[in-house]
């Protein structure tokens, strides 16, 4: 008895190693990320990129989210592509590099979540997983969605539920969505992250277009629940949202508590000093007099110091160069983008391919101490913090002396002259004297 039951175990565990990609392939959904829209509310920023490429502790946030997915199983991943689709084609490619295959589908025109569905059609399986492509969701998450046989739509407790679209559920199911509504019905928003059947696809055809002027997926699910099709609600635990470029301080934040032990893949100089977790990049210099305090990331080819002081929560890209007399606190830093010196920069993201003059300096704290606002076209949003400086937008040059306000929004491609004060909105391809 002992001996067949050792032959047994044998067998089984053979078969399972044989078997394993098979049978992970059969009761693995597809991945279907919708990476399709430009992001206006993210201006400056999107001007030059694609909203699901921006940023995020080095990684663009759609990089994250594929890691996660990857995590999570997935074998495969369609990504529905259309506003300067080449950009996220040229980063990911076939998915080699992240051990994942990628599919791409041409959105051509972005007119809503349900199109974008209709788009991959041709592409789906019977069972698969789609997600909104600028928002970061982790593997556990991903994993609890997946499980099971029903439809899935994932909800979040917030505390602002009126900013986004609110999910009534009744016996562990989907009621009612509703979008941004003034009186919140409860505080569960939908995450964007859904499980479907291709039985949604009959109701994607229904869509009618919204007031927004797009066929939305939260319309199509409301058809499929009134023609008696059930949404089973699943609550997730984290879910990191970017709606402004101000919520990129709060999702970078987030990303680099996770980044772990510290490592050292470049040069510190002796006299430089690095303290808490802090990742430094191949072929990246610290000069003496530097002083680092993590959470911090520093890309590839920087050059940092000497004599400069970087504050934790900061993100710097590749071959960026971070000078004498520097101070960078809690900000984004994009690749091949220069302070130099005597710069100080607080609570803000910077483009690409810019270059601060000796001597300016962001403001991120406004002198009464009161939330800072940011003016876009007349119109005041109120960025939810009493500490932000500014978005800076790719090919940026300041002369010496430049001073920028809290709040402030510098589109791309701008030359600011030396000595000018620069605050509100500045659209891009200005000349700023």
């Amino acid at each position: 008895m002992e001996r067949t039951s050792k032959f047994a175990l044998q067998f089984h565990t053979t078969f399972h190693k044989k078997n394993y990609k098979f049978w992970r392939k059969q009761i693995s959904v597809q991945g279907v990320v919708l990476a399709a829209g430009e992001g206006t509310r993210m201006r400056p920023l999107t001007y030059t990129r694609p909203k699901v490429m921006l940023p995020v502790a080095n990684k663009p946030i759609l990089e994250h989210l594929i890691i996660e997915l990857k995590k999570a199983g997935f074998e495969e991943v369609v990504l529905v592509v259309g506003y300067r689709d080449e950009t996220i084609r040229q980063h990911f490619g076939d998915g080699n590099s992240l051990g994942i295959d990628i599919k791409y589908v041409t959105q051509r025109k972005q007119l809503g979540t349900a199109n974008a569905l209709k788009s991959a059609s041709h592409l789906l399986e019977d069972e698969f997983l789609m997600l909104n492509g600028d928002a970061i969701v982790n593997s556990e998450d991903i994993k609890k969605v997946i499980s099971g046989k029903s439809m899935v739509l994932a909800v979040k407790e917030v505390e602002n539920p009126q900013d986004f679209g609110v999910v009534e559920i009744k016996d562990g199911r989907v009621v009612r969505i509703v979008e941004k509504p003034e009186k919140p019905p409860t505080n569960l928003i939908n995450a964007g992250v859904y499980r479907f059947t291709k039985d949604i696809l009959e109701f994607v055809e229904k869509t009618p277009i919204s007031r927004r002027g797009e066929y939305e997926i939260t319309d199509s699910i409301q058809l499929a629940i009134n023609a008696g099709l059930e949404f089973k609600a699943v609550k997730i635990d984290e879910w990191i949202d970017v709606g402004y470029p101000w919520d990129l301080l709060k999702a970078n934040k987030e990303m680099l508590t996770k980044i772990g032990e510290g490592r050292i893949e470049g040069e510190v100089e002796e006299g430089a000093v690095i303290k808490g977790n802090v990742v430094v990049g191949e072929g990246s210099v610290v000069r003496a007099g530097s002083y680092i305090i993590g959470p911090t990331i520093i890309g590839k080819n920087c050059v940092i110091g000497p004599n400069c002081f970087i504050r934790p929560y900061t993100s710097i890209g590749d071959n960026c160069h971070v000078g004498n007399a520097v101070e960078i606190k809690n900000s984004i830093i994009m690749s091949n983008t220069k302070v130099p010196h005597l710069n100080y920069v607080g609570d803000s993201i910077v483009g690409e391919n810019c270059n601060f003059g000796a001597g300016t300096k962001i403001a991120n704290l406004r002198l009464d101490g009161r939330e800072i606002y940011v003016s876009v076209k007349g119109k005041k949003i109120p960025t939810g913090r009493r500490k932000f400086g500014a978005v800076v937008g790719d090919n940026v040059k300041t002369g010496i002396n430049v001073s920028i306000n809290v709040g402030t929004l510098i589109g791309n491609d701008v030359f600011i002259a030396p000595h000018v004060k620069v605050e509100g909105c500045i659209e891009p391809f200005t000349r700023v004297f």
